[in-house]
């Protein structure tokens, strides 16, 4: 009962913020960033004016409104700082905010927009435009080493009550969305869009951060539509479709010895559609001692996915840097109840435990994956304490 606590706290907190911020006055102050000097016009550069209107905006004490409208903004890499004297600042984009089609002026940045210390700010609307094509170029048919690493689109930070609606992030350079050093952010109604080729585009990531639920989105990419690294906690997913993309991902964990862990999870009502995996949990085989603990995966939809459960603790690409290929991360109460759908291999269950530390309280509970439309196979190692009812392929752990 404990996830089940602790995932309904993640809902009231989300709830209670919603209604709290949308109480506030219509006759709000809007710093409009075309009374700052901005114009749609993707070539015209409009950062200075962004982030003006933004300042007037953070550093008024009445709840407030930065207003975008209709029409296509070129901005370059802008940090959106806070804390702001108002806990209620809404970011209204009725536009396009348009990155540099060269991805050498933000490729190095790490981060393409980033709010940076807010409370209570809340973004509605827009499209984010990466223009990430270029940049995927170089790192799939390039030289890699000479390619940067990219920006993310949307980077939240170490902030506090953050909710993002009806967000679009299309052809990130790197991350789409990530939320890192975090309390109570909401995602509702999001929609990512890369192609399946486009390398380390991962939808939402999310990072040393608690209470943050993602729901009502759809998520095509080319890596993990939701990624959870090292401190993840509290998270709540639900109604969420994936793919193109690698599924909805606990890791990779476990590169480094003293790593946070990851804990109560919940991913409800899902649908994967031809992603290369589904359900996973993925660390590395190395020595960590970080966790992955109470995670709860319920009511998923599986269209022809390569991987629908997979649990892999022997991450070690190329088998370098993992001595002895032993992971550290203990995983533990893990559930995947009513899980349905086709497999494009046929193992379509697969628990790779680690050797040092087995997994213990795996359960799976109405459980019905086919091959193809013929009878799917699985298999189980290092897993002890599992409990298996009504499960197709049939589970044997050793």
């Amino acid at each position: 009962m404990l996830n089940l606590y602790h995932s309904s706290s993640v809902l009231v907190a989300a709830v209670l913020f919603l209604i709290a911020t949308a109480a506030a006055s219509a006759s709000r102050p809007v710093y409009s960033v075309t009374n700052y000097g901005s114009r749609a016009d993707p070539k015209t550069d409009s950062t200075t004016a962004f982030l003006d209107a933004w300042s007037r905006a953070c550093s008024d004490p009445r709840p407030s409104t930065v207003y975008v409208p209709n029409g296509k903004f070129y901005i370059r890499n802008a940090t959106f700082e806070g804390p702001c004297r108002s806990n209620d600042t809404l970011v209204r984009v009725d536009g396009t905010l348009v990155a540099p089609a060269d991805y050498s002026v933000i490729g190095d940045a790490g981060n393409w927009i980033l709010f940076h210390s807010v409370d209570g700010v809340r973004i509605s609307g827009g499209i984010l435009d990466g223009q990430g094509i270029a940049l995927w170029s170089c790192k799939l048919h390039g030289q890699k080493k000479d390619c940067p690493l990219g920006a993310t689109n949307l980077h939240i930070s170490n902030s506090n009550n953050v909710a993002i609606d009806g967000l679009t992030s299309t052809n990130s350079q790197m991350f789409h969305i990530a939320i890192t050093g975090c309390r109570n952010v909401n995602l509702q109604r999001v929609t990512v869009t890369a192609p399946g080729s486009s390398p380390n585009t991962d939808g939402i990531h999310v990072g040393l951060s608690t209470l943050v639920s993602i729901t009502n989105s759809t998520i095509s990419t080319g890596d993990d539509c939701i990624s959870m690294g090292p401190g993840a906690r509290n998270v709540w997913i639900e109604r969420v479709a994936c793919g193109p993309g690698h599924g909805i991902s606990i890791g990779s964990l476990g590169w480094t010895y003293q790593e946070p862990g990851v804990e109560n999870v919940t991913v409800k009502t899902v649908n994967l559609t031809e992603t290369t995996n589904g359900l996973r949990i993925k660390t590395w085989g190395r020595p960590s001692s970080g966790f992955v603990r109470d995670v709860l995966f319920q009511h998923a939809v599986m269209e022809g996915v390569q991987n629908p459960i997979l649990i892999d603790q022997n991450y070690c690409p190329g088998n370098r840097n993992c001595p002895g290929r032993a992971s550290g991360v203990e995983v533990s109460d893990v559930r995947y109840w009513n899980v349905r759908g086709t497999s494009r291999t046929e193992v379509a269950v697969r628990i790779d435990c680690s050797k040092a530390n087995p997994c213990s309280g795996i359960q799976m509970r109405d459980v019905a994956l086919a091959y193809v439309g013929s009878a799917a196979a699985a298999s189980c190692t290092n897993a002890r304490g599992t409990s298996l009812t009504y499960v197709t392929p049939v589970v044997k752990c050793s």
